[in-house]
């Protein structure tokens, strides 16, 4: 039986954390904005002790001692803080990128990005990550975490609503559209 631990993110877990990015916004919308480098660019922004993917906003859980999966997340109120330190590094690479819309809001807690890797799924990890956060926020005083998936991917909103996620409402993020879901 493997032995699975959830643990904060060291720096040395900032690629890990990119390739989750990566796979939670999806890897061509991720090029589309940040060239075909963005491995690299999102590496730089999660190494960041302050970004929207910083390793200081990621609980990472591992398998036997090997790194799994990650939930990167982060307090609403801070999204603009956080942001900028995110665009400073894109623009770099994409002087015209911006982005459309506010993905979370002050009173929340945002579930920013949450990944595990292929083969570590169908063994709970997501569900882990997901309440191990939950603990860590509501010991922290929050009362609210939220997300936005995609409406085409009723399998992940499928995994959020067995959890006590509940739909709220409706966003735009990067030309989709999303539900906006929350857990209180």
């Amino acid at each position: 039986m493997s032995k699975i631990t959830i643990r904060q993110a060291t720096i040395n877990d900032a690629k890990l954390i990119a390739y989750a990015v990566g796979n939670a916004i999806g890897e061509e919308s991720v090029q589309e904005h940040c060239g075909a480098n963005w491995l690299d660019i999102i590496t730089e922004i999660a190494e960041l002790e302050i970004s929207q993917y910083s390793y200081r906003n990621t609980l990472v859980a591992e398998v036997d001692n090997t790194p799994a999966g990650v939930v990167v997340a982060y307090d609403g109120a801070r999204l603009d803080e956080l942001r900028t330190q995110t665009l400073n590094i894109i623009h770099r690479y994409n002087p015209n990128f911006e982005f459309s819309e506010d993905e979370t809001e002050a009173g929340e807690y945002y579930l920013d990005s949450l990944c595990v890797l292929p083969q570590y799924r169908k063994m709970g990890i997501a569900t882990r990550l997901i309440k191990a956060l939950y603990d860590k926020i509501s010991a922290e005083g929050h009362t609210r975490l939220g997300l936005i998936v995609d409406f085409d991917n009723p399998s992940a909103e499928r995994l959020y609503t067995q959890i006590g996620f509940k739909r709220v409402g409706q966003r735009t993020f990067l030309g989709h559209k999303m539900w906006h879901l929350v857990l209180e």
